[in-house]
């Protein structure tokens, strides 16, 4: 288990923040506007989330092996420029705090190729236990790897956004403009 956790720890960190493969958008995802449905970048992000969760040791394998697994806490997505079918997209993964049961992770949809920025997703997940199907601590050995990845992506410049809460602007603020 050592050597399984040191891999992952030395690819997290070798990647950090994490980038996903590429991505191609699905033809039945694009709405009547024409562009990427706001569903469909939820499972964008997931799929990467899915990526860099197995590399961490806390993926499916994990689930299937021993018992454990995350769910989605909260979740906040920023839609900044559309994405339309043919656009390939890649997902940018940051960790930017880990504790004993939880995990605040701060993604990114760019277009693959030309670099621009889509959407932003700013989740907290926590870890279940899923025997009892209630929040557990992270096991010792899967702590210490996402601590660890955790603090290397501290070390990578940090995106613009983590943080942003939802609200109407201000009279104030409007009127000052």
């Amino acid at each position: 288990m050592t050597l399984e956790v040191d891999r992952n720890v030395e690819i997290a960190r070798a990647t950090a923040p994490f980038r996903s493969s590429v991505m191609q958008i699905e033809p039945g995802w694009i709405d009547y506007n024409g562009h990427l449905n706001m569903a469909y970048y939820n499972v964008l992000f997931d799929r990467a989330i899915d990526q860099i969760w197995s590399e961490l040791g806390i993926g499916l394998d994990y689930l299937n092996t021993r018992g454990g697994s995350t769910f989605t806490a909260e979740c906040h997505v920023r839609y900044l420029r559309e994405i339309h079918l043919g656009d390939p997209v890649q997902v940018t993964v940051y960790i930017i705090a880990a504790d004993e049961k939880r995990i605040h992770t701060f993604e990114e949809l760019r277009h693959a190729e030309e670099g621009w920025l889509s959407a932003t997703s700013e989740n907290m997940s926590v870890h279940v236990d899923m025997a009892s199907r209630k929040v557990a601590p992270f096991p010792d050995d899967l702590r210490a790897t996402i601590t660890r990845v955790a603090a290397a992506h501290r070390d990578a410049p940090q995106p613009e956004g983590i943080g942003r809460s939802i609200a109407m602007p201000s009279k104030r603020a409007a009127t000052a403009r």
